[in-house]
């Protein structure tokens, strides 16, 4: 063999090494990544924040932001191992751990923040008048569902005698628009948009309809708690710092939110107001968690109840 083909096969082991090592590498990079899931929510307001000032960053935690439509699909791709950690309502991680999902509840992200729009050309001025009208909801897991099953009990009313839908959220405010709607029950800036509009007319907030009620938190999957606590701790923390800072700066959260959430800055600083953000787990936001849970079970939502133990994990 010559010199020169000697430093051919030189060149080509070196080269294989290289590929070899980059994969290696590329593995471990997508391996370290942590998948959070999330709605097109200003309730998921400290998530955002979060990312566009780099906090994750900061700590050396790469994050990849996956967005869904409502919690029922959130918490489908955590059963499935999808995402790791999700901002979701209480009422579809309630009903997912009583079937079964791998998950806790890891914090409180905030309460409140929901209500029942009706169009302008609806006729609709309460929510007896819902009775045989269109409503749309983000689906029978979504929290919203929940309130507007709520409320209509309260007026004696029951699902049937409504016609509700699932439509994707960032689809409401045309159909309300379009009059293809009678009312929607959504989460903010969807309520205070088609307001800000003069489109609709909000009928009830969640405010009215169950004052102080648990709305998003935090959960992560079992797994991701076990192998990876010391991460999740960090992350807890940027969630409290960013709720802070939500708390602190609401003028310039709007300006650092996605622009798919504030199509109008104005009605923004508005929604922002009716959402009560909150982080960690204290005993007043676990006993709300089981007061709403309780609710649940008397609507026949969720069989039976969850211990704390089943729901809760405080980091």
């Amino acid at each position: 063999m010559n010199k020169k083909t000697i430093i051919i096969i030189a060149i080509i082991v070196i080269i294989i090494a290289a590929i070899g090592a980059f994969t290696l590498l590329g593995n471990s990079s997508s391996d370290d990544t942590i998948n959070i899931g999330y709605m097109p929510s200003d309730h998921h307001a400290a998530l955002f924040i979060a990312n566009s000032t780099g906090q994750f960053e900061e700590k050396g935690i790469k994050v990849n932001l996956v967005q869904f439509n409502n919690g029922g699909d959130i918490m489908t791709a955590a059963a499935s191992g999808d995402i790791d950690i999700a901002y979701v309502g209480i009422t579809p991680a309630l009903s997912s751990i009583a079937k079964g999902v791998p998950i806790k509840v890891v914090s409180s992200v905030q309460s409140e923040g929901s209500g029942i729009v009706a169009s302008k050309g609806s006729g609709i001025s309460s929510i007896a008048d819902l009775k045989g009208k269109s409503v749309a909801t983000p689906g029978e897991a979504s929290i919203q569902y929940m309130l507007l099953l709520y409320a209509l009990e309260k007026e004696g009313l029951t699902k049937d005698d409504v016609s509700i839908s699932a439509m994707k959220v960032v689809s409401m405010v045309d159909a309300l628009r379009t009059n293809n709607i009678d009312a929607i029950v959504s989460y903010e800036p969807f309520v205070t948009i088609p307001l800000s509009e003069g489109i609709g007319t909000e009928i009830a907030s969640s405010a009215e309809i169950l004052p102080d009620h648990p709305c998003c938190v935090i959960v992560a999957r079992d797994d991701f708690i076990n192998n990876k606590g010391d991460t999740l701790k960090e992350i807890l923390k940027i969630h409290e710092n960013a709720t802070n800072f939500v708390l602190e700066n609401p003028e310039k959260t709007v300006e650092l939110l996605p622009a798919d959430i504030v199509p109008d800055a104005e009605a923004e600083k508005e929604a922002l107001k009716n959402v009560k953000f909150s982080s960690g787990l204290d005993d007043a936001f676990i006993n709300k968690v089981l007061d709403f849970m309780n609710i649940e079970i008397d609507m026949g939502l969720l069989k039976e109840a969850l211990t704390k133990d089943q729901i809760f994990k405080v980091i």
